[in-house]
């Protein structure tokens, strides 16, 4: 049993950090429960999805240890995340998962600090996400995931 807990956190650890860095839309949300403190940070991007031999029409959720159909989605906990399995319109033996985010952190600023009474870890995504309360008059700066893969693939 400790085999398939494994190989499903490694599963998942190279799927998180392939979804790191693959280049993502950014889409972001205000509520009445962030308005006060800040956007919800939502980070999308295509990955290929993982796939179990026996079941080539399936995506592998690894999270849930289980096969999910083409169109389905499934939450990442216990990451703050939610995937859905994709068919690839360009080729159809091929899926992708659509990875739904909180992204990466932002960059350190003094002026800005992690508001812990308003993010909720345990929270459904996207409530899951890091809420920042900053200084009036300061914005947050994301680290540009595009570029710093561009200059990976070139060293």
């Amino acid at each position: 049993m400790s085999f398939n807990f494994n190989f499903a956190i490694v599963v998942l650890t190279l799927t998180t950090l392939t979804a790191f860095f693959c280049t993502g839309a950014e889409q972001k949300i205000t509520t009445e429960e962030t308005a006060n403190g800040g956007e919800i940070r939502i980070f999308k991007r295509l990955i290929p999805a993982d796939v179990l031999r026996d079941f080539p029409a399936m995506c592998f959720a690894s999270t849930r240890c289980a096969t999910v159909e083409p169109g389905k989605s499934w939450d990442l906990t216990p990451f703050c995340g939610r995937s859905t399995c994709v068919q690839n319109e360009e080729n159809e033996l091929k899926l992708l998962e659509l990875v739904e985010d909180c992204g990466p952190l932002p960059l350190a600023n003094d002026k800005c600090k992690l508001d812990t009474e308003k993010t909720n870890k345990t929270a459904s995504f996207p409530y899951c996400c890091p809420i920042f309360t900053c200084e009036p008059g300061v914005k947050l700066e994301y680290p540009d995931i595009a570029k710093d893969n561009d200059k990976k693939n070139v060293e």
